[in-house]
């Protein structure tokens, strides 16, 4: 399961970096766009950003946000907020748009927006919400700057630079807002100077007034609370009381919360009905799944489970108890963990968060083929299920069954060219059945869109050694590799 504590190195860098630059008081200075010389969306000039150019640079952004920072892979949470950006995205006035919604491991209270509808939030946002109907107020408000182009025309229009390399600076601008060091972003994002992350990227207020204009009419329409974000903006302002002015959190940091603004939400929001919305169970599953993951020892996220339901105090207790069959997973304790996910699923049987925490306690508990039954009738519930799919493919490779696996994985892929998790799988799975050559090709693209464009050339070098391939296939892997090597110099050029 996933693991909130630990964090790889290189995120750990990234750590003090994403602000919420994009969510409320961010602003690209004049001067800035001289050095970065990025196309405009809807400039007079004519010089227009196409959709398809706008979606390679989302791309190529991602490939560096994932390079630098600890991108969550886990199947449900990336499922969750996808299906809660998703909902937000069919009630609102969005034309031409395909959001992307992602989570980043990180403790800190920020969430951000990029090029291509690429939507970040961090997993301490997500636990310092209190409810749902604020998370997606949060979403809300970043798909209004996206829609509303409000990042991309702050740069100016320009051809001197490709668009992988455009890429990478705007993910070195967005990492470098956060960040009192802008060094720390040029480790991050890999040679930025330093002097372009001394700028913030900041919106204007009229921006600003925008994206909480159309954020809070999108949260209505989606049948949220529209009162959620000024009520999140409030408790923000407050717990800004609590820290010197040196010291506030990213989000307080980047996201003054004045006064005004607060009564400016609330007047608008109170044009809409009020709504008492209590939220999804998955996102308390969610929730639970993210605290259970904050404890250094099993066993004390163990007692804090079992005193918080034995006196009652929880906000969903379906949640709680969840977290409290994590907790015992976490523990070892796998009898007392198929008691409480047993009581979770008399409920409902059909949950997959429910199914998937007992295909892990059939695991530890030793039962591998219990394990594969599990998933196995999990997917006769829920047909082509991603989340459930990623499950079983890991046990079908846990068990040697690496050809099932393939083509359970390869089915998965069609829709998903980005998605780096199945072409790491689908790597071990083609090794494992002894397709070497697919699996370098596979490990190819898992480097790649992971930005690690050098091992992305290796494994593509190694793969083309296979004499015995057909020259199709041939053909295709070399223009592959000419292409990567292309991005690659681009880069480096951009670098220097």
């Amino acid at each position: 399961m996933f693991k909130h504590h630990t964090a790889a190195p290189t995120s750990r860098r990234a750590t003090l970096l994403v602000s919420l630059a994009f969510l409320l008081n961010s602003l690209i200075p004049v001067s800035l766009a001289d050095d970065i010389p990025l196309p405009e969306i809807g400039a007079p000039s004519g010089n227009i950003l196409t959709p398809a150019e706008e979606r390679r640079l989302g791309q190529a952004f991602m490939r560096s946000i994932r390079n630098s920072m600890d991108v969550v892979s886990d199947p449900l949470m990336t499922a969750y907020i996808q299906s809660l950006g998703d909902r937000l995205a069919e009630n609102s006035e969005t034309v031409g748009y395909n959001f992307q919604f992602f989570i980043i491991n990180d403790p800190i209270v920020n969430a951000f927006a990029g090029p291509g509808g690429h939507i970040g939030v961090y997993t301490g946002l997500i636990t310092t919400t209190q409810s749902e109907n604020e998370l997606a107020s949060v979403l809300a408000h970043e798909m209004a700057h996206i829609t509303q182009q409000h990042l991309v025309r702050r740069f100016d229009a320009t051809k001197r630079m490709t668009l992988p390399a455009a890429g990478l600076t705007i993910a070195a601008l967005v990492i470098g807002a956060a960040s009192k060091n802008p060094d720390a972003a040029v480790m991050a994002a890999k040679g930025i100077q330093a002097g372009m992350l001394q700028h913030q990227i900041n919106f204007t207020r009229s921006n600003e007034e925008e994206a909480d204009h159309i954020g809070i009419k999108t949260l209505a329409a989606a049948g949220f609370n529209s009162r959620a974000m000024p009520t999140f903006f409030w408790r923000m302002g407050q717990a800004s009381r609590l820290y010197d002015s040196g010291k506030l959190p990213e989000f307080l940091r980047a996201h003054p919360v004045t006064s005004n603004r607060i009564a400016d939400t609330h007047g608008r929001a109170d044009a809409y009905p009020y709504r008492q919305r209590a939220g999804s169970l998955e996102y308390h599953l969610l929730r639970a799944q993210l605290r259970a993951a904050e404890f250094e020892q099993p066993k004390e996220a163990i007692r804090f489970y079992r005193k918080s339901l034995e006196e009652g105090r929880f906000r969903n207790e379906d949640g709680q108890r969840y977290g409290y069959v994590l907790a015992l997973i976490s523990g070892r304790e796998f009898a007392a963990a198929r008691e409480q996910i047993k009581r979770l699923r008399d409920k409902r049987p059909e949950q997959v968060d429910y199914i998937v925490a007992l295909s892990l306690i059939e695991k530890g508990s030793n039962h591998p083929e219990a394990r594969l039954q599990t998933l196995r009738e999990g997917l006769e519930i829920h047909p082509g299920s991603y989340m459930l799919s990623i499950y079983y493919a890991r046990a079908l490779l846990e068990q040697g069954k690496s050809q099932k696996a393939r083509t359970l994985l390869e089915q998965q892929l069609v829709g998903r060219s980005d998605n780096a998790t199945l072409y790491k799988l689908l790597a071990q799975a083609a090794g494992d059945s002894g397709d070497k050559t697919s699996g370098h090709h596979y490990l190819a693209e898992f480097h790649y869109l992971s930005g690690a464009h050098k091992s992305a050339i290796q494994q593509l070098e190694i793969a083309l050694r296979d004499r015995s391939m057909d020259y199709y296939t041939s053909a295709r892997l070399t223009a592959r590799l000419k292409q990567i090597r292309q991005e690659q110099a681009d880069l480096k050029e951009h670098q220097r």
